[in-house]
């Protein structure tokens, strides 16, 4: 008898697993998408019902820009890494073509994860924070020191065209 007050009492108190917000890692039907920029590859973990064109990095807008193709009325999960894009005080900005939407979002250390409702024909999603990688490309920094050292050898080694 107690064995069965016991087990009613934990069934009423608990919270119930299919009312639980399941977690992106336990998703069972997880899609990736692999994004390469520079030497970096980055594998961006979604479940959306649409099938993914493309996903690009803005630095100038600071955005993940996301190209959809055959969207239905769906939930999009979405899980991003913090050296892919940040905000500060995780207060992004996601537009679904072109319109503000709410979201969800979940992040611990490495990652972050957005949800949110993408509505049937849906074609772009962007998602905006205040920072992106690249930044600034390790290609122009090179440059621009090979062109700094550059100007200062010549300088040292040419003598002037004008002597006062």
């Amino acid at each position: 008898m107690r064995y069965w007050i016991f087990s009613i009492l934990l069934l009423i108190f608990s919270t119930p697993v299919f009312a639980q917000t399941p977690e992106f890692d336990e998703l069972s039907d997880s899609a990736q998408y692999v994004l390469e920029l520079d030497e970096h590859v980055y594998h961006i973990s979604y479940v959306v019902n649409a099938d993914i064109v493309a996903m690009k990095i803005d630095p100038e807008s600071k955005s993940l820009l996301i190209g959809l193709d055959n969207a239905s009325d769906s939930q999009f999960f979405i899980s991003l890494e913090h050296e892919l894009i940040t905000a500060q005080n995780n207060e992004f900005v996601i537009l679904v073509n072109g319109q503000e939407i709410d979201y969800e979002i979940t992040s611990d250390s490495v990652r972050s994860t957005f949800e949110f409702f993408v509505s049937a024909g849906s074609e772009e999603i962007e998602i905006i924070g205040t920072h992106v990688i690249p930044e600034f490309p390790i290609g122009a920094v090179f440059g621009f020191a090979v062109m700094i050292l550059s100007v200062i050898i010549f300088a040292k080694v040419k003598t002037p065209f004008f002597r006062l």
